[in-house]
């Protein structure tokens, strides 16, 4: 195991436990400390994929139900995991589990619409995961996953000020941990929130860029969102 990826793995330990400190008041029902859960597919992911420098770091917000929740990686659509990636691993079940939003980890049928689009758009451009994870790294700026009683996803730029605070301070040192390993050249945020975010926790050390998030949530996204998300990183000069 390289030396990268040891330290990945440390801050990311380190997150975990920072996290599930924190406490969170309606209309957040359930949390799911993902990283905790899922430690075993995230670790295998970085340990794969996170050894060396990265050119580019993609910057997600936070996991989906049905991806980074079942599998442990961001964006983490079981079959993109599992047959682009090539991994798999045991994913535990969270102390409190939400009935509507059940871990099943690998075995979970249920497909992520915005890990589909973005790891598909991936797969399409680069020959394989080997070729692409070479300069490009993808994380989720907050590891969490909020949900309300009815099981409805909450987003963390939803979250009250006082409660947003401490976890802003937790994933913003993540963050900086993260980038002083990979010494990216670009942090591409996808959506605004995590573009956002990262200007905030990172200064002006990197060359900031965003694309369209693929969520189906966005009538946008649902329009030629691999096209667009080309295109901008195209006009970025990240992609030739």
């Amino acid at each position: 195991m390289s030396l990268e990826v040891k330290n990945l793995l440390q801050a990311t330990q380190d997150l975990v436990d920072d996290l599930d400190k924190l406490e969170f008041s309606p209309p957040v029902a359930v949390t799911y400390n993902v990283l905790r859960h899922a430690w075993q597919g995230y670790r295998a992911y970085l340990e794969k994929f996170g050894n060396g420098p990265k050119r580019v770091l993609f910057l997600g917000m936070n996991p989906g139900p049905w991806g980074m929740a079942q599998t442990g990686v961001p964006f983490g659509e079981v079959a993109s995991v599992r047959d682009w990636m090539k991994i798999e691993a045991i994913i535990d079940r969270p102390e409190l589990e939400h009935p509507k939003r059940p871990i099943l980890g690998f075995s979970c049928e249920k497909s992520e619409v915005s890990g589909r689009r973005l790891w598909g758009l991936f797969a399409e451009k680069f020959d394989s995961a080997e070729a692409f994870f070479l300069e490009h790294l993808v994380i989720n700026y907050c590891p969490l996953m909020f949900m309300e009683e009815s099981g409805r996803n909450l987003t963390p730029d939803k979250l009250s000020a006082k409660e947003v605070s401490p976890l802003h301070a937790a994933c913003n040192m993540y963050l900086s941990k993260i980038t002083e390993i990979i010494q990216p050249e670009w942090i591409i945020g996808v959506g605004v929130y995590a573009d956002k975010r990262a200007k905030e926790a990172l200064g002006s050390n990197y060359k900031f860029g965003r694309i369209l998030h693929p969520s189906p949530a966005s009538p946008a996204a649902n329009a030629g969102w691999a096209e667009r998300t080309e295109g901008q990183l195209n006009i970025l000069g990240i992609w030739d």
